[in-house]
């Protein structure tokens, strides 16, 4: 009972339910490994009872939470004063110091007539509550003062008159984030996938530019969403998967496109033709990524582009590009020291910063700060990477914005970094050591998920007032029109599976939403970007509709859409929630040629990924496909005929159109009938997970420039062309 308390106190729940109606116990033994994390010791039960004792004590003893969020009315208007803070005791002062620096200052009301204490039973006020003229000159009331309050991230401190002191982080956030105005369409693509006739053997930049300035102007598109662009941990070989960065702080600088950085025209003629043998380098690796069955080498094309930076690195900066390479590096301040510093470690000792030397280890130690000096040019030119990553990152904005999409370039969010990478070796008093996030075992998976990502602690998160999250937040929104946070769930609660043990043995740690959420629509709010939350698989009640209430849209995919709480047919198209952005596919799902021909069927079966005898598998996706396609014929959306794959995949997104969502999401491999998933969860070297280029219906990798031209690319996009209509309006 007391090792449960002390759980409770600390966010770690000690059951989980994975179907309905079913409660399963979290063993004590992966209780106490949490808690542990959390610097709570629960390994005896001498050592439960102290540490239950201190924390109801501290409980106690606290006049507020940890954070206080204030929402603003929908339409801007100021906040007014907080519950939490009317219910402080008479006499208590506060002040709020905020993210300006400004100071404010008020008191509680000491009530001690009749006459007031009536009033305030009268009107429902606990006795001795409520705002009071503030200390000093001013005379506001406190009602005044908080309305003065700013959106942003503040500090409280209380005082109560016993002596009490109590510090808070208080997050002022608008009611919502943007919308996307009226309902658009828009590509999802893997942007190492997409390879133009410029790019060195994987999609850059560039072609992100490129995608975004045709479909928009010649399609009506009106967003891109791209997969996570963070930066990768080095190795040999680098870990393909984007959902596993060494840092989402910053983005990865393979993502370059060399010739449009300014310095590639200046280089010297020696270094000029260096650097035109690498380009020629890069074009024969794209050609043989074009050819059949070839796959995307990411070390090779980093390799190449690694060398013809390390020539521009040596082209002076001009006067102008100096000045603006400085501010940039004096905005991004500690966070790009450390990355840069890590980049420039690993390059000495390796890629994985448990193994370098003790003291290393630490990015605060003396030694550490001694080895960033001696290696201050190779912390310049990582320094330098991020500073070009970025000015192509919002070069690729622009160039969607002046297209005319209305929301513009969608950048992903991963759900965690690798333990080994930057930003857990910079940030390590915000991760919780020993700890990996997952999912639980449920229906879909009995053996549960290890993504091998460490947690944020969500007590480091408080204490910081939210920086860390903060800062990646606004470090991704910059340059992006909106943001898709892969596992949205995660703002919830997290699964943590300690080290060494199975993902079956792990434990729900609940985080503040509410902060989390004030912060992520405060940020939003900020850049004018819209939010997506990646809400598939087992989700808690209350989560879609916590964020539906603050704007953030979710992701419904057709497959998945049925209606689970009746008769489980597929889910009308009328249904369909309008806050969302729905999608026949995703990375980590069939295309929808695969699905329509039962083609991932084989794929699975061929690598011994069913969990049952194949002909099972075949008749069970059979019979979905056709309960889906006879629907989509009974709305009139499939004049082609069943037998007709390229009509069935235009009917498809027909139905999508039909629904409310405010997006509809075009997987562009689908729009060339490519048959293979970018990613195949639960393989590893058995599939080329992350490293496909887009391919027609025959398995032909096809470049952005073929992709353009495809007539039956434009065929699909035909289907979108009265996008504005209503749904109900809209041809089939």
């Amino acid at each position: 009972m007391g090792l449960a308390r002390l759980a409770e106190l600390h966010g770690v729940a000690t059951t989980f339910s994975p179907a309905k109606g079913v409660t399963v116990a979290v063993p004590d033994a992966t209780v106490v490994a949490v808690l542990a994390a959390l610097d709570i010791d629960a390994s005896t039960p001498e050592a439960v009872r102290a540490a239950l004792d201190r924390a109801e004590r501290a409980a106690a003893s606290r006049l507020l939470p940890r954070t206080v969020v204030v929402w603003q009315g929908p339409d801007g208007e100021r906040a007014g004063v907080p519950p939490v803070l009317t219910a402080l005791p008479a006499g208590t002062t506060l002040r709020v110091t905020t993210e300006q620096g400004r100071e404010l200052n008020w008191t509680t009301p000491r009530r001690t007539d009749a006459r007031n204490a009536a009033a305030a039973t009268a009107d429902g006020t606990p006795q001795g509550t409520g705002p009071a003229p503030a200390h000093g000159a001013k005379g506001q009331d406190g009602a005044r003062v908080w309305q003065q309050l700013p959106p942003g991230v503040h500090r409280l401190h209380v005082v109560a008159p016993d002596g009490r002191g109590t510090d808070a982080g208080l997050v002022v956030a608008p009611a919502r984030v943007p919308g996307p105005d009226g309902r658009s369409h828009g590509f999802l693509v893997q942007l190492y996938s997409l390879l133009s006739a410029r790019s060195w053997g994987m999609g850059d930049l560039g072609d992100l530019a490129e995608l975004a300035t045709w479909s928009g102007r010649s399609l009506g598109a009106s967003f891109v969403q791209v997969n996570p662009l963070h930066a990768a941990v080095p190795g040999a070989p680098t870990d393909p998967s984007p959902y596993r960065p060494s840092s989402r702080r910053f983005p990865d600088p393979v993502h370059l496109r060399i010739e449009d950085v300014p310095e590639y025209a200046y280089a010297d003629p020696a270094d000029r033709r260096r650097l035109e043998e690498l380009r020629d380098r890069a074009a024969k690796l794209r050609e043989s990524v074009l050819d059949k069955d070839a796959l995307i080498d990411r070390d090779a094309v980093w390799e190449l582009k690694a060398q013809a930076l390390e020539i521009i690195h040596r082209v002076p900066l001009g006067p102008g590009r100096r000045a603006a390479y400085r501010d940039f590096v004096a905005e991004a301040g500690q966070a790009l020291e450390d990355h840069a510093t890590w980049c420039a470690l690993a390059e000495v000792y390796g890629s994985e910063w448990h193994d370098w030397p003790a003291a290393l280890r630490d990015p605060r130690s003396p030694q550490t700060a001694e080895a960033r000096a001696g290696l201050a040019d190779r912390v310049d030119f990582h320094s330098r990477l991020v500073w070009l990553t970025d000015e192509q990152l919002a070069a690729a904005g622009r160039a969607a914005r002046e297209a005319g999409m209305e929301v513009g370039i969608v950048h992903d969010l991963a759900v965690g970094v690798h333990p080994g990478g930057a930003d857990a070796w910079a940030q390590q008093d915000s991760f919780a050591a020993g700890m990996s996030i997952g999912a639980p075992p449920d229906a879909f998976n009995a053996h549960g998920q290890d993504w091998g990502l460490p947690p944020w602690r969500p007590d480091a998160l408080a204490a910081s007032g939210y920086a860390p999250y903060r800062g990646l937040l606004r470090g991704i929104l910059r340059n992006a029109g909106a943001l898709r946070i892969d596992h949205v769930m995660g703002l919830f609660r997290l699964w943590w599976v300690p080290v060494g043990s199975p993902p079956t043995e792990g434990a729900y740690v609940r985080y503040d939403a509410e902060a989390m959420l004030a912060v992520l629509v405060l940020e939003a709010h900020r850049a004018g970007a819209v939010v997506i939350g990646e809400d598939l698989g087992t989700v808690e009640p209350g989560v879609r509709e916590a964020l539906s209430r603050r704007g953030v849209l979710g992701t419904s995919v057709l497959w998945f859409e049925r209606d689970w709480t009746g008769d489980g047919r597929p889910l009308p198209p009328v249904k369909w929630r309008e806050g969302c952005v729905a999608t026949a596919t995703t990375h980590d799902l069939p295309s929808t040629a695969a699905r329509l021909t039962g083609g991932h069927v084989e794929l699975r079966h061929r690598l011994g990924l069913l969990a049952r005898p194949l002909e099972e598998e075949r008749t069970e996706e059979t019979a979905d496909v056709t309960e889906w396609l006879g629907l989509l014929g009974h709305l009139g959306l499939l004049p082609e005929g069943v037998g007709d794959e390229e009509g069935a995949i235009r009917a498809v997104y027909r139905y999508l159109l039909r629904t409310p969502a405010r997006m509809v999401g075009i997987w562009l491999p689908d729009a060339v009938g490519d048959r293979r998933p970018q990613n195949l969860p639960g393989t590893w070297d058995q599939y080329p997970n992350w490293r496909l280029p887009v391919s027609d219906a025959e398995g032909r990798p096809m470049s952005l420039e073929e992709l353009a031209a495809s007539p039956r690319l434009h065929r699909l996009l035909e289907v979108f062309a009265a996008r504005t209509a209503p749904p109900d309006a809209r041809p089939s």
